[in-house]
């Protein structure tokens, strides 16, 4: 019983609309018994007259054998007319099983073919539709809004434990296996080759020249401190102010000559080493062994938490803020791909014909089991309260084959009369 109920429920979904369904059902079922019995009424009154009252007559008789022949129809398809098992009856009852595997056989083979699903989705004209749509700040912003909790909601989600395992499992087993050295000499060798260390030399340059220019006295101290013992306090003030002004110009040098000895020094360094971590075999071994030492290192695992920790407490109050660098910055960029979509025609092409070609992919990899589904509910469902539940749905339209049978019947029983008369 209880499974019964389930099913039913599950095809039960509203029953609002069912009670709809069934006011209209029984509406046209009047309609229909009443143009019957007015057949009947008619036949009963003009029998075994002639003239014109004879084609009244034999249009009430031919009605009268079509509403029963399309009430015969219908009640067919759904149970026994009047309870008497004849054969080919209830149909749907008995048959519902096959009725699913037919419906499944129809709709693979009618709405999942590749040249139908490319042909609707070139159709449908997604990325415009998605470009126009986005072009609405509001629903841009509407977009963003809900995109930034989302990945807060998911950002909240991953734990401490999680980053840990992540590490430990995927990350330093897979840093282990792999020779690091290759991959710092080849960065770096590309770094040198295109001077992208330079803005870092830069800033380094001037912030140790700022900070010496701002605190010369303890630049002073700190060399004070390592003075021998017996230099006179003034030899050591003026050894001391000399240096800090020399030192001071010589960082002036750097930072406004491209082509400092300093610059190249450090350029020859870098280079040579990128040679040594390429092609140096103790170099090599010597960076796998700090590597190692890092990877069991037990601040490792520590720091990556904490540093993800960090990571995620700046994205989430960014995320949070309706005003956030992050948001907008994104409302900025989605705004921007809008317009693409909507100007770009070469774009839109491409993104649907991707979109096609994801939608072939998953229905040639998954579409025997998205059909299947047809065939596994139905025959989950109960045969007696299927065809119940499929006549609420479609009942009403059936009607109209008996009604169109009273009527169509009377004026095929009118004019197969006159041709009898006239022979």
């Amino acid at each position: 019983m209880s499974l019964q109920t389930d099913v039913i429920s599950m095809i039960t979904p509203d029953p609002a609309a069912d009670d709809v369904r069934r006011r209209g059902l029984r509406q046209m079922r009047i309609i229909a018994v009443g143009l019957l019995v007015l057949a009947a009424g008619v036949y009963v009154v003009t029998l075994g007259q002639h003239g014109w009252l004879g084609f009244v007559n034999a249009g009430a008789e031919a009605s009268m054998v079509g509403a029963m022949a399309d009430w015969f129809a219908v009640t067919a398809l759904f149970k026994h007319p009047l309870g008497v098992p004849i054969p080919h009856t209830a149909l749907i009852p008995k048959r519902k099983d096959d009725l699913g595997r037919g419906l499944q056989e129809f709709v693979g083979e009618n709405f999942l073919q590749e040249g139908i699903i490319r042909e609707r989705v070139a159709a449908a004209t997604v990325s415009l539709r998605v470009g126009r749509w986005l072009s609405n700040p509001v629903n841009a912003r509407r977009v963003v809004d809900e995109g930034a909790e989302l990945v807060s909601i998911a950002l909240g989600k991953v734990t401490d434990e999680h980053v840990a395992g992540f590490v430990q499992d995927a990350l330093v087993p897979r840093f282990r296996e792999e020779p690091i050295s290759p991959l710092l000499g080849t960065l770096l060798d590309e770094v040198v080759r295109d001077d992208l260390h330079r803005p870092l030399v830069d800033l380094v340059v001037d912030e140790i020249g700022s900070w010496l220019v701002e605190n010369p006295d303890t630049f002073a101290e700190v060399l004070e401190e390592r003075a021998p013992w017996w230099a006179p306090p003034r030899l050591n003030d003026a050894v001391t102010r000399r240096a800090h002004r020399h030192l001071v110009e010589w960082l002036v040098d750097i930072r406004h000559d491209p082509h400092h000895q300093a610059r190249e020094a450090l350029d020859s360094m870098l280079r040579q080493l990128a040679h040594d971590l390429l092609h140096d075999p103790d170099t090599q071994a010597r960076t796998e062994k700090l590597k190692d030492r890092l990877l069991e290192h037990p601040q490792l695992l520590t720091s990556s938490v904490d540093l993800w920790n960090a990571l995620r407490r700046a994205l989430q109050t960014s995320l949070n803020d309706p005003t956030g660098a992050v948001r907008s910055r994104a409302l900025v960029e989605l705004s921007a791909f809008a317009r693409r979509l909507v100007d770009d025609a070469a774009l839109r092409r491409r993104l649907d014909l991707t979109a096609a070609d994801a939608v072939v992919f998953v229905v040639d990899r998954y579409g025997a089991e998205l059909t299947a589904v047809i065939t596994h509910t139905i025959e989950r469902w109960d045969g007696k309260e299927a065809a119940r539940r499929i006549e609420l749905h479609v009942g009403r339209d059936l009607q109209f084959i008996r009604i169109n049978g009273t009527i169509v019947g009377g004026l095929v029983g009118v004019l197969i009369h006159a041709f009898s008369v006239a022979i």
